[in-house]
C-alpha cells in the first residue's frame, strides 16, 4: 500500500552557485561518500532527500546525512538510511521506499514513493498536522 509520494526539483546552476557560496552545506547536507560527487549529482540527491521528507509527510527525526543515495549494481539508485531516520521510517511501518532521480537541461528531478504493509499509519497530511 502506498503510504507516502514525494516529488522535487532542483535547478542545477542555482544549486551549484548555492555550494559555492557556502561549501559548508555540502557536509551539512550529504554523506562523506556523497561529498566525492559532482555538483550535477548532488543536486540529484539533494530533490530525492526532499522528495523523501515530503514521501514522510514531514522532516521530524529526518537528518540530512543519514540519507545516503547509493546504487544498484545495474544503475538503479536506492535509498541508503541509518540513525533516527531509519527508524522514524521504520516506526511507520514503510517497508520499501522507490526512488527515480534524473537530471537534464539544468533541471535535477527525484520521486518518491513509500510503501508499507497493509495497517501501517500514513504519512500524516497538512490537515493532520495543523491538529
Amino acid at each position: 500500500m502506498i503510504v507516502g509520494i514525494g516529488v522535487d526539483l532542483v535547478d542545477i546552476p542555482r544549486f551549484e552557485r548555492t555550494i559555492q557560496r557556502t561549501p559548508r552545506l555540502v557536509s551539512r547536507l550529504f554523506s562523506e561518500t556523497e561529498q566525492q560527487l559532482k555538483p550535477h549529482s548532488l543536486a540529484a540527491r539533494y530533490a530525492a532527500k526532499e522528495a523523501l521528507i515530503k514521501a514522510l509527510g514531514g522532516s521530524d527525526g529526518v537528518h540530512w546525512t543519514e540519507i545516503e543515495i547509493t546504487s544498484e549494481a545495474s544503475g538503479r539508485p536506492v535509498f541508503s538510511l541509518c540513525g533516527s531516520t531509519a527508524a522514524v521510517v521504520a516506526g511507520r511501518g514503510i517497508t520499501a521506499l522507490h526512488l527515480s532521480l534524473s537530471h537534464d537541461a539544468g533541471l535535477a528531478t527525484a520521486y518518491v514513493i513509500a510503501e508499507a504493509g497493509d495497517g501501517a499509519p500514513a504519512a500524516p497530511s497538512r490537515a493532520e498536522d495543523a491538529e
